[in-house]
């Protein structure tokens, strides 16, 4: 059966300042690759038969340093793009709070109810990337798939896989590194196989 390896990638400038970095190009700093050469560490004796990215600049670095010693590459995909923020981006996430507290409640608490202004429907973002899980699935019947993903999509990609809540999406924004692995059943379910991810 097929294992998936859900990997965040390591964190940005950005991600320290609680900035929203959306689809950002924003790329790893120093801690973020320490995050990154902790989590190659922690997966060298796993075996991946694919890798699979966001197109986007902390993810591609994030799965470049996993290819490296793999002999592999990774393959971007248009439906893992992260959420657009729209006129979110670059904000800091104590700004949002301020400016519009009852939307910052609401993102908390009930997120795919929320679009950012000008940016994108999370309902919508969940949806593209469930078409984009399914399409995986279908594709490697077993092995081992790593799928390297920036918050929220990671949380997105969790619920998806746990059929649970998306959760505080705010605290989780910010956050980098870390991995969990889910073991694929024959109904088509998904069971946390190990290593729950840092938060």
């Amino acid at each position: 059966m097929l294992k998936i390896l859900l990997i965040r990638p390591g964190v940005t400038d950005f991600d320290e300042q609680g900035r929203i970095k959306g689809t950002l190009d924003i790329p790893l700093n120093e801690n973020g690759t320490a995050q990154v050469a902790q989590t190659i560490d922690e997966l060298a004796s796993q075996e991946i038969d694919a890798i699979y990215m966001s197109p986007c600049q902390c993810c591609e670095q994030t799965a470049e340093l996993l290819t490296k010693s793999r002999d592999m590459k990774a393959k971007s995909l248009k439906g893992l793009k992260n959420l657009n923020h729209g006129l979110w981006h670059g904000k800091r996430i104590e700004e949002v709070k301020q400016q519009q507290p009852k939307v910052y409640r609401q993102w908390q608490e009930h997120p795919e109810t929320v679009c950012p202004p000008e940016g994108e429907r999370l309902a919508d973002v969940k949806a593209r990337v469930e078409t984009t899980l399914a399409k995986l699935i279908k594709k490697h019947k077993d092995g081992v798939i790593a799928i390297v993903v920036p918050e929220p999509l990671t949380s997105v990609l969790m619920s998806l896989l746990k059929e649970s809540t998306l959760g505080d999406l705010w605290r989780a924004e910010c956050q980098g590194g870390g991995w969990e692995a889910f073991q694929m059943t024959p109904g088509g379910k998904a069971a946390v196989a190990q290593t729950p991810i840092a938060t």
